[in-house]
C-alpha cells in the first residue's frame, strides 16, 4: 500500500492547487499565459478563465497582463502570486513529511 492524497486551498470553490500553481509557474517561466496553456493542452480562453475565477476567489490579482504590441504582449506574475506560490510549495512539502509519518505509524507495522 502506498499513500495518495491532494491537497488545495477553497474559498466558497476550490481557490489553489497543484494545477493552478503549475500553471501561474509557466507563466512566470515564459512570461505568457498563451504559452504557458499551450504547453499544458489548455485553450487559452480555459486558461483566462482559470486565472480569473482564481483571482475572484482569492481576491486579488495574480498576473499583470501586458496588452499587444510590437511583441504581442505578455503576462507576469504579481508578488501576490509568487508568495501564494511559496506559501503553497512550503506548505505542501511540510504536509507531505507529516502525511507520510502519519502513514508509516498507522500503516507500516512490520
Amino acid at each position: 500500500m502506498e499513500l495518495r492524497y491532494k491537497i488545495w486551498l477553497d474559498q466558497d470553490g476550490k481557490a489553489f492547487g497543484v494545477g493552478p500553481s503549475d500553471i501561474l509557474k509557466r507563466v512566470d517561466r515564459l512570461n505568457s499565459l498563451s504559452k504557458a496553456a499551450r504547453e499544458i493542452n489548455m485553450s487559452y480562453s480555459q486558461a483566462w478563465g482559470l486565472i480569473n475565477n482564481l483571482e475572484a476567489r482569492l481576491g486579488f490579482k495574480l498576473l499583470e497582463r501586458e496588452v499587444g504590441g510590437s511583441y504581442g504582449g505578455g503576462s507576469s506574475l504579481t508578488a501576490d502570486a509568487h508568495k501564494l506560490i511559496r506559501q503553497y510549495d512550503d506548505f505542501l512539502q511540510e504536509a507531505d513529511r507529516e502525511l507520510k509519518d502519519l502513514f508509516k505509524k498507522h500503516f507500516d507495522k512490520n
